[in-house]
């Protein structure tokens, strides 16, 4: 995934991000006068959106939720071939790692939770297009 540099400046009576111009070529959705809505997701770190006039505002949408479901998304449809069924060793790992946890779809998580918290995971973290070499599939 590429990255780009940019600097923080004024442009008249406000503060400005600078971006490199190559980030708006290859996501012409970020062009000049489109309206984008900025979230600081941690100190240091901000979520730039697009934001689509028509659309309806969610005001309890997870913003990190829905940059990591919109990267799940471009890389199943990048690679489809890489997709396939879990094995049951997987989901047998998944019933081992998950035994004994407690869901409550009404509890507030706090919002200091990082990897650390959460014991059961193992940090193995890809996305497809990470996994292209063993599926054999380019995009």
């Amino acid at each position: 995934m590429p990255t780009f540099k940019g600097s923080i400046t004024t442009t008249g009576k406000s503060e400005a991000i600078r971006l490199d111009k190559a980030l708006f070529r290859l996501h012409p959705e970020f062009r000049q006068k489109a309206k984008v809505r900025a979230q600081v997701i941690s100190p240091g770190h901000a979520l730039i959106t697009v934001v689509d006039d028509e659309a309806a505002s969610i005001d309890n949408e997870d913003p990190v939720v829905t940059a990591f479901l919109a990267v799940i998304e471009k890389d199943l449809k990048e690679y489809l071939g890489c997709r396939s069924r879990l094995s049951r060793t997987s989901l047998q790992r998944a019933v081992r790692l998950t035994k004994g946890v407690k869901v409550d779809d009404n509890e507030t998580l706090p919002e200091d939770v990082t990897q650390d918290s959460f014991p059961h995971t193992d940090g193995h973290y890809a996305h497809f297009g990470q996994l292209r070499g063993r599926c054999g599939t380019e995009p």
